[in-house]
């Protein structure tokens, strides 16, 4: 059999997938297990993998949903525990307090907010928290989905504390005699080696996480905005790419300075205490605000069975509605 012919088996998992969620619009519950069944049957026929090793793999994968469930639960448990405090009106006003636009709120939200958390705890956290709390801020809860995964991108490498390059880069490269050589030509060792991994990992995600925050409101206004349009998203080029200069200029020296373990951490942290002020002085700011169009005109598909709480005034302080956000971050 040739190369082509494998190459096309072994994506094979991947196109059913697609086929069945994206072209036949079937339910995760049913194409998800068919999915699985033709990978195992690839993986057995085709790759002749034993089925121990097919059986391990299957509970490791079930694990891994086990993992993601109980992060999904916790972070609805606390969106539904705001909402009933009245701890959500506080939030809503605080971000609507440094600027009423959507756009703005989504870099601040989903770019700073959301890369500190991954660095804190990574493995999907930062999704599983901010689209509930964007919900909560008025976003339709399909925009939110889209603008938190987005950021998944520039601070997942040192997400959970650097564990994407201690461990799986680590882990890799360990014990190889060409690593050890490589190092050992450069006068470094084999961990120095892999934290200069993780120094040049940040430059280069560095370098493209400049236009992420840009990209990302552009998405937002073409498909959720009223006129469909990306030149709303562009009205904003001058904060995104401030957004993101903020974030990626401590992100990367960090990185080289400090090692692995902290550039999401503080790159969250010092791009928040310069993008907030910044956003309540008006800098960089648009001429006009932009919002999404009426609830009303939303297309039903947006929001499924989730919808914002009407704004009241809020009954918190801003402390106590923030509370269980701050004991999660000190906790992971």
């Amino acid at each position: 059999m040739g190369v082509g012919w494998l190459s096309l088996i072994a994506l094979t998992p991947i196109l059913s997938v697609l086929l069945f969620l994206v072209i036949l619009k079937w339910p995760a519950k049913r194409a998800m297990p068919i999915a699985f069944v033709i990978t195992v049957l690839v993986a057995f026929f085709v790759w002749q993998v034993p089925v121990n090793q097919i059986a391990a793999s299957s509970m490791k994968g079930v694990m891994t949903a086990v993992e993601v469930l109980f992060i999904v639960f916790g972070a609805v448990l606390m969106l539904n525990t705001l909402r009933e405090s009245g701890a959500i009106h506080t939030i809503r006003q605080g971000f609507t307090s440094i600027s009423p636009d959507r756009r703005i709120q989504a870099i601040i939200i989903c770019w700073l907010f959301s890369s500190f958390i991954e660095g804190a705890s990574g493995w999907g956290t930062p999704a599983a928290i901010l689209a509930p709390l964007l919900v909560v801020v008025g976003f339709p809860a399909m925009a939110s989905v889209m603008v938190a995964l987005i950021i998944q991108s520039t601070p997942v490498s040192f997400g959970a504390v650097g564990t994407p390059i201690l461990i799986g880069v680590g882990s890799g490269l360990t014990g190889s005699e060409n690593v050890n050589a490589a190092a050992s030509s450069l006068g470094m060792t084999t961990d120095a080696y892999i934290r200069a991994i993780g120094g040049e990992v940040a430059i280069f995600h560095g370098l493209i996480g400049l236009f992420i925050p840009l990209i990302m409101v552009m998405m937002l206004t073409l498909f959720f905005g009223e006129k469909r349009s990306i030149r709303a998203g562009l009205q904003v080029w001058k904060f995104a790419l401030f957004a993101g200069v903020a974030f990626t200029v401590p992100y990367a020296i960090v990185a080289n300075l400090l090692g692995p373990e902290f550039p999401s951490l503080f790159g969250g942290l010092i791009g928040m205490a310069l993008v907030v002020p910044a956003a309540k002085k008006g800098w960089f700011m648009p001429k006009e605000t932009w919002d999404f169009a009426n609830s009303s005109k939303w297309d039903p598909e947006w929001t499924g069975a989730l919808s914002a709480d009407r704004l009241i005034q809020p009954t918190i302080s801003p402390i106590k509605a923030w509370s269980p956000y701050i004991f999660l971050d000190f906790y992971l």
